[in-house]
C-alpha cells in the first residue's frame, strides 16, 4: 500500500470510511439494546419470583405474599438462569458501551451465582448459624401507610405455606447429606420460639401496629389492628411453632457432624462455587489460605507494637486477657453503647469533607439488633434506614471495638454506601439492587483502615481494637479455608481466632460457627479490602500530587456495587485519565 493515497481517492474513502462508522454504531446501538432487553426482563421476573414489587421512588418493597420455593419452582428459576445466561453469551461484549460493558458484568456475575445455587440446591439449606428465613419476616418499625400494613398482613397469612415449603425442602437436604453442621446450631431455636408466642401483642410481628402513622384514620387502624391479631393468632403462631417442633426434633438430630464444605455432596466444587460467589475473584482456597496466613503475620506486628505503645510489659495472651476483663472497657448499659457509637458516627461526620467529595442527604439511625436474633448475632450490621449495634452481652462487646465497628457498619461504611447507592446515578434496577460481598465488604473493611487517617482512634487501645478487627478478618481466610478445605476442627479454628485478638470468646464462638456453617463468605472483607488498599496505592504512586482520596473514594462509590475484576479495571482506567473529578461540577 502507498504512503500516500491521490487527492481524488480521498472523498471516496472518507465516504466508505463514513458508512463503516455509521454501521458500526448500529452494531453498537443494537448491541447495548439486546443486553438492556435481556437485563430488565430478567429483573422483572426476579422481582416477580421473589414477592418484591416497585415502589413510587423506583425503589422496591416487598408484596402481600412471601416467594414461592418448592422445588419445581426452584427447577424452573434454574432453567431461566441458564437460558439467560445463554443469552448473555450471544451478546458481542466488545459492541457494548462502556457503561453497558459494566452492566453485563455485573449481569453474568449475578446470573452465574444464581446458576451455582441452582445446580448445588442450595435452597435445601435455607439457614446458617447466621441467617435464616424466619428472624427476618416481622417488621420492626411503623409502616408508611395502609396500603402497606394490608401487605405485611398479607405475608402474615402465607407464612404457614411458605414454611411447609421450606421444611419439605430442609427435609431432602438431611436425606442427601446436605445440612448445616449441627454444633453450629446450638440455641438457635430460640429465635423460632421467640415468634411462637401465643399473645398477639407480645409477639414480634405486632411490632409496627404498637405505633402507626397518624395520617392512617383511627378506625382503620382499628380494623388492621384487628386483622392482625386473627393473622398472629391463625396463621403466624401455628407456622413457627410446627416449625419449631421441626427443628427440634427432626433437623438438629438429622444434620450433619461434619465440618468442611468438602464433605457435602460433591463438597469441593460446592466450595470453588462459594469462593467465587462471594469474592468474584478465581482464587483457589489454596491461594487464599496463603494470603491470610501472610496478612495474619504482618497484622501480628504491628498489635505487637500497640501493645508495647499502651505500657504493657507482659505477654500478649495477658494483655488480650486484660482487654477481655478490665471493667473500663464496658458499657454499663446498652444505652451506653448505643450513644458511644452515635458519639463515633459524628466524629466522623466532621471528617467526611476531607474524605469523600460527595455525600448523601439520606439520613439513618443507630438502634440496637432485636432481642430476637441478638444473642447469636454478629456485633453489629449497617443499612440505609438504621445501623444496628449489638447489645446483648455487653462484657463481650468492649468500647475499645466500637470506633471501628462504626466505620465498618454506619459511616462511612454500609449505611451510607446504601444512601448513596439510593441517590446515585440512573441505573437499571438490578444495578441499584445488586450486593457483592467484596465490593461492599470490602470498602467497610477499607474504612475501618481508612479512620486511622481520619483521627478516628483517639488510645492505643481504640488502635489496638482496629488491629483486632484486622486481623479478625485476615484470620478469617485462613480459619474458612483451615475448615473447608484442610479439614479443620471448630476447637483449632476457635483457638486460632482467639490467640490473635481482643475479641471475647462469645463473639469468637459465634463468629467461628458462622464460618463453618456459611462456607466462603467471610472471604470477601479481607479480599475485598486488599483489592482497594492496592488500588489506591497504584493510584498514589502514579498520580503524585495530583492524587486527591475524596475523587478515588467517589469513583468507587459512584460505580456501586460490582464484581472486585469490574472495580479494578475501572480504577485502572480512571489513573490512566488522571485521576478526574468523578462530579465536576462540584469541583471535587
Amino acid at each position: 500500500m502507498p504512503l500516500f493515497l491521490p487527492f481524488a481517492a480521498m472523498p471516496a474513502l472518507a465516504q466508505e470510511a463514513s458508512a463503516t462508522s455509521v454501521a458500526a454504531s448500529r452494531t453498537d446501538t443494537d448491541a447495548d439494546a439486546r443486553l438492556r432487553a435481556l437485563y430488565e426482563r430478567e429483573w422483572a421476573w426476579r422481582q416477580e419470583q421473589f414477592a418484591r414489587i416497585t415502589d413510587a421512588s423506583g425503589g422496591d418493597k416487598p408484596a402481600d405474599h412471601l416467594p414461592r420455593v418448592d422445588p419445581a419452582v426452584q427447577a424452573a428459576r434454574l432453567a431461566y438462569w441458564q437460558a439467560a445466561l445463554a443469552e448473555l453469551d450471544a451478546i458481542p461484549v466488545d459492541r457494548l458501551s462502556e457503561e453497558e460493558q459494566v452492566n453485563a458484568a455485573v449481569l453474568r456475575t449475578s446470573l452465574e451465582a444464581f446458576v451455582a445455587d441452582g445446580r448445588y440446591r442450595g435452597w435445601e439449606m435455607p439457614l446458617n448459624a447466621d441467617s435464616n428465613f424466619w428472624s427476618y419476616l416481622a417488621e420492626q418499625r411503623p409502616l408508611a401507610d395502609a396500603e402497606e400494613y394490608r401487605r405485611y398482613l398479607g405475608r402474615m397469612r402465607d407464612v404457614p405455606r411458605y414454611f411447609d415449603e421450606q421444611i419439605a425442602n430442609m427435609r431432602a437436604g438431611l436425606a442427601r447429606g446436605f445440612s448445616v453442621p449441627r454444633v453450629t446450631l446450638a440455641g438457635r431455636d430460640a429465635s423460632i420460639a421467640a415468634h411462637a408466642v401465643a399473645g398477639p401483642q407480645d409477639n414480634p410481628f405486632w411490632a409496627p401496629f404498637a405505633a402507626m402513622p397518624a395520617s392512617i384514620p383511627a378506625a382503620e387502624q382499628a380494623a388492621l389492628r384487628a386483622e392482625a391479631e386473627r393473622a398472629i393468632g391463625e396463621a403466624v403462631v401455628p407456622a413457627y411453632t410446627k416449625l419449631l417442633a421441626f427443628f427440634r426434633d427432626e433437623y438438629l438430630p438429622g444434620t450433619r457432624t461434619t465440618l468442611a464444605a468438602r464433605d457435602l455432596p460433591d463438597g469441593a466444587a460446592y466450595y470453588a462455587a462459594q469462593i467465587r460467589e462471594y469474592t468474584t475473584l478465581d482464587l483457589s482456597a489454596e491461594e487464599i489460605h496463603a494470603i491470610g496466613l501472610a496478612e495474619v503475620a504482618r497484622i501480628e506486628a504491628e498489635m505487637q507494637l500497640t501493645m508495647a505503645e499502651a505500657g504493657h510489659t507482659g505477654t500478649f495472651a495477658e494483655f488480650l486477657q486484660f482487654l477481655r476483663t478490665d471493667p473500663r472497657f464496658i458499657a454499663r448499659d446498652g444505652d451506653e453503647l448505643l450513644g458511644y457509637a452515635a458519639l463515633v458516627s459524628k466524629r466522623a461526620d466532621g471528617e467526611l469533607k476531607n474524605v469523600i467529595g460527595r455525600l448523601p442527604r439520606y439520613r439513618f439511625t443507630i438502634l440496637p439488633v432485636p432481642d430476637a436474633i441478638a444473642p447469636f448475632y454478629t456485633a453489629g450490621r449497617g443499612g440505609l434506614e438504621a445501623c444496628y449495634m449489638n447489645t446483648h452481652d455487653l462484657p463481650s462487646r468492649p468500647l475499645y471495638n466500637i470506633p471501628a465497628l462504626v466505620l465498618h457498619e454506619c459511616n462511612p461504611g454500609h449505611s451510607l454506601q446504601a444512601a448513596l447507592a439510593l441517590e446515585g446515578p440512573a441505573r437499571p434496577a438490578f444495578r441499584r439492587q445488586a450486593y457483592f460481598s467484596g465490593y461492599g465488604e470490602g470498602w467497610g473493611l477499607y474504612v475501618e483502615w481508612l479512620g486511622t487517617s481520619m483521627g478516628i482512634y483517639r488510645t492505643p487501645y481504640e488502635r489496638f481494637g482496629r488491629q483486632t478487627y484486622e486481623m479478625w478478618r485476615a484470620a478469617r481466610l485462613v480459619i474458612d479455608t483451615g475448615v473447608h478445605h484442610h479439614g479443620w476442627s471448630r476447637e483449632q479454628a476457635i483457638a486460632y481466632l482467639a490467640d490473635r485478638t481482643a475479641l471475647s470468646r462469645h463473639e469468637v464462638e459465634t463468629e467461628v460457627d458462622r464460618y463453618i456453617s456459611w462456607p466462603g463468605q467471610a472471604l470477601a472483607y479481607k479480599l475485598g479490602e486488599l483489592t482497594l488498599r492496592r488500588k489506591r496505592a497504584d493510584a498514589e504512586a502514579a498520580l503524585g500530587a495530583g492524587f486527591d482520596q475524596r475523587r478515588f473514594h467517589d469513583l468507587v462509590l459512584d460505580l456501586g456495587s460490582v464484581p472486585l475484576p469490574v472495580l479494578e479495571a475501572r480504577i485502572d482506567r480512571w489513573i490512566a485519565a488522571g485521576g478526574p473529578a468523578v462530579y465536576p461540577e462540584e469541583g471535587a
